[in-house]
């Protein structure tokens, strides 16, 4: 027989979506061998989320949970919209979301972490063979400040906390704790409206910048202008792309005539305590996730073939 090794009882779990323990029982009645035990696996039922895996799943929740100084935002994946309206699905979200604020919004460790008697991960597994599709979580991340609040704001939500875009605000100050609640919901919304990609102007993305010079460099040197104007011209357009990626620098969607960072500094002074905003986490639903193009006329006129 085989040696069982861990590496095989892990290979055996990505080909099946089956648990741990299943994966090693299997594999010990067909004596190491990794088809006879996905055999195994699916006479015994224990393999019916595998055909589902390779199915893209970009539907589902996006959830947040704040507490005090600290929250956390999760995204759980489903293939359709109506599974997201399902009341056990939510559930489920739910309680890996509370799971999360526990494990600081590490993947891994969410998916290890007990639930319902199993782990995370196994739980899910189970979901998938009950509702039959593929479900997935895909990221969780957590953000707290050391003094003050953290916000959350659930954009198109479906039930409390989860919806198809949230955000966190991280708010830190000693002002009274309501008045920057208010406040980090306004920025909150402002968020998931924009869709800022850097708080301040030092932490856009290296490559995006430069990519982004490069750009307006040829297209203000293609006005024919001399060098000495196309570097004015080149400083205007980069302050430009700042407004519309950098949070800090953006118009403020309640207020254009105000910048973001006005709205901070006035807040500030009205209630006589510096307050800064040390970070931000927007998650859409599905965003970056390559869905698969569904072309309606081919597919009829292939049945009608067939």
């Amino acid at each position: 027989m085989a040696e069982i090794t861990a590496a095989l009882v892990k290979e055996l779990r990505e080909k099946t979506g089956a648990g741990m323990l299943d994966c090693k029982k299997a594999l010990v009645e067909a004596q190491g061998n990794l088809d006879n035990a996905v055999d195994w696996l699916r006479k015994k039922g224990l393999a019916a989320a595998a055909k589902k895996a390779g199915r893209v799943a970009s539907q589902g929740l996006v959830a947040a949970l704040a507490e005090e100084n600290k929250g956390v935002l999760l995204e759980v994946n489903s293939e359709t919209d109506f599974v997201a309206m399902n009341d056990e699905f939510q559930k489920f979200v739910t309680d890996v979301l509370n799971v999360a604020m526990n494990k600081n919004g590490n993947i891994e460790e969410i998916k290890k972490a007990p639930l319902a008697g199993k782990t995370v991960e196994d739980t899910l597994t189970d979901l998938i063979a009950k509702i039959g599709e593929n479900l997935n979580i895909r990221r969780a991340k957590a953000i707290s400040v050391p003094e003050g609040v953290v916000v959350s704001y659930v954009h198109g939500a479906v039930s409390a906390g989860k919806g198809k875009i949230a955000v966190l605000i991280a708010l830190e100050s000693k002002a009274d704790k309501n008045a920057l609640q208010q406040l980090g919901k306004q920025i909150a919304m402002h968020v998931a409206a924009a869709a800022p990609n850097a708080l301040n102007i030092e932490d856009v993305n290296p490559e995006d910048l430069e990519r982004e010079k490069n750009i307006l460099a040829e297209q203000a040197r293609n006005s024919g202008k001399p060098e000495n104007i196309i570097a004015k011209m080149l400083e205007g357009r980069l302050r430009k792309y700042y407004e519309e990626v950098v949070l800090l620098e953006q118009n403020y969607v309640v207020d254009p005539d105000k910048k973001v960072k006005d709205v901070i500094a006035e807040a500030s002074k009205n209630l006589e305590t510096p307050i800064k905003i040390t970070g931000f986490i927007r998650y859409a639903l599905g965003e970056g996730i390559e869905k698969k193009e569904e072309n309606f006329a081919a597919e009829v006129a292939a049945q009608l073939k067939n």
